[in-house]
């Protein structure tokens, strides 16, 4: 199991949501929180501060996003509409509610973060409060496309390439090349011990992975920027924390907190002295700020 040492005291299992099956990682009880990654990791990036989540009293499920880890890899389409945020959206509140959440707290990291915020438009009634880490809205981030930015995140525009370009040129050595993605992206030395870079690779390494991450870039190129402009008027409801890290790209190019603002109605944050993965690299300090933020939901009540 994908899990196995790494989050101990969850109960790892694969859920059928509307025909795909979706891995996750459940344990405590209380208010609901779904936890969802980003490329290149799995659920396991939660490790550090999953375990907390559940000691102060959260029902806690962290998810495997569809074409990552041990959740399914369904076949794409020409219009890439599998990959979508809307459709792995879907399955993460099919999922919630299937383990008996009706509404809920989500936090996702890089594509998990672009997963809760079409969660969030496309379900107000299930989620409850965002957090969303080290991202920018993807809309916001390919309209100010500039050199800057296509040489920080090459693989923005490399992954989109038609198929099988990408999963062919990935595929001749998945390890370097998760290595050299992990390591540009994480400013904190051993924030990914080796064990867990293996436990990444391992899942990373699968072609149908690689082709799904693939495809999940495409659609965030094309079919997620028709949602995008489709839905430009609209707000989320639900309170938006935006936690980003002060060495990383986002925070450089962005100020984070207004392209958030110009999406969602209630909008705090703040950068925290890391790279790419907060959770991983200062979880303390993560969970110093996520807490608070999610209290403040059981307080409202």
């Amino acid at each position: 199991m994908s899990t196995a040492g790494f989050l101990p005291g969850f109960a790892e299992q694969r859920i059928d949501c509307n025909g795909v099956f979706i891995n996750c990682a459940v344990a405590g009880t209380g208010p609901p929180v779904l936890l969802l990654h980003g490329h290149p990791q799995t659920l396991i990036v939660w490790r550090k501060v999953a375990p907390e989540l559940v000691a102060v009293g959260y029902s806690v499920v962290a998810s495997d996003l569809r074409g990552y880890g041990a959740s399914d890899k369904p076949a794409s389409t020409s219009d890439h509409a599998p990959y979508s945020k809307r459709t792995m959206a879907e399955d993460q509140v099919t999922l919630m509610g299937k383990l008996g959440h009706e509404r809920f707290a989500v936090i996702g990291h890089d594509r998990g973060g672009r997963v809760a915020h079409r969660m969030a438009l496309d379900a107000p009634d299930a989620v409850e409060r965002v957090v969303v880490i080290d991202i920018a809205p993807t809309a916001t981030m390919y309209a100010q496309t500039d050199k800057e930015f296509a040489t920080r995140y090459f693989w923005w525009f490399f992954l989109i390439q038609p198929f099988d370009l990408p999963e062919r040129l990935i595929s001749s050595d998945p390890a370097y090349f998760l290595r050299k993605h992990i390591d540009g992206q994480l400013k904190t030395p051993d924030a990914v011990s080796d064990d867990v870079f293996i436990a990444y690779l391992k899942a990373y390494q699968q072609p149908e992975t690689i082709h799904a991450i693939c495809e999940d870039y495409r659609a965030a190129a094309s079919i997620d920027l028709l949602h995008d402009a489709n839905d430009a008027d609209m707000r989320v409801i639900a309170p938006l924390l935006a936690l980003w890290g002060s060495k990383g790209t986002v925070g450089a190019l962005y100020d984070v907190l207004e392209t958030w603002r110009e999406k969602a109605l209630d909008v705090s944050g703040c950068a925290l002295p890391c790279g790419h993965s907060v959770q991983e690299e200062v979880p303390q300090l993560f969970l110093d700020h996520v807490l608070p933020f999610l209290a403040k939901r059981q307080n409202s009540r």
